[in-house]
């Protein structure tokens, strides 16, 4: 079970794990060592997320996320395949946190006579700016 609350866990069989040979640095080895991490979740079908989270997660603008609505997470930081794990399995709970609270909503405001007011004055200090720029083609 990969815990991601103390109300949310996945089971190990939603997760789908795929080993491939990383690129970078390590010489030789790193040829013939499948050290990368490919761990695909489905999203769209886990029977594990609430319906909110799951909304959520498909509402994100995530190029890692398939249009099945699978999130993919490639893990190549280290040499070692075991820590690669690791780090595509925390970076998968980090991201089903991130959606566990639903976002505030925006509370719409009117801006303040001042701020008018501040708003105008600039334009027209610009307004002054550039006239001052210009030629007077009258005079010639």
């Amino acid at each position: 079970m990969l815990t991601i609350s103390r109300t949310l866990s996945l089971p190990e069989s939603e997760l789908t794990e795929r080993f491939l040979r990383a690129d970078g640095p390590g010489g030789q080895h790193v040829n013939r060592t499948e050290s990368a991490v490919e761990l695909r979740f489905d999203v769209a079908h886990s029977p594990s997320l609430p319906d909110a989270v799951r909304e959520r997660l498909l509402a994100r603008r995530d190029r890692r996320l398939t249009d099945d609505g699978v999130l993919v997470i490639q893990a190549r930081r280290f040499r070692d395949q075991g820590r690669n794990r690791d780090d595509a399995r925390e970076r998968l709970v980090e991201i089903i946190r991130g959606t566990l609270v639903p976002p505030k909503k925006r509370v719409e405001t009117k801006p303040t006579r001042a701020s008018k007011e501040r708003r105008l004055a600039g334009k027209q200090q610009r307004g002054r700016i550039k006239q001052g720029r210009s030629r007077d083609w009258s005079r010639e």
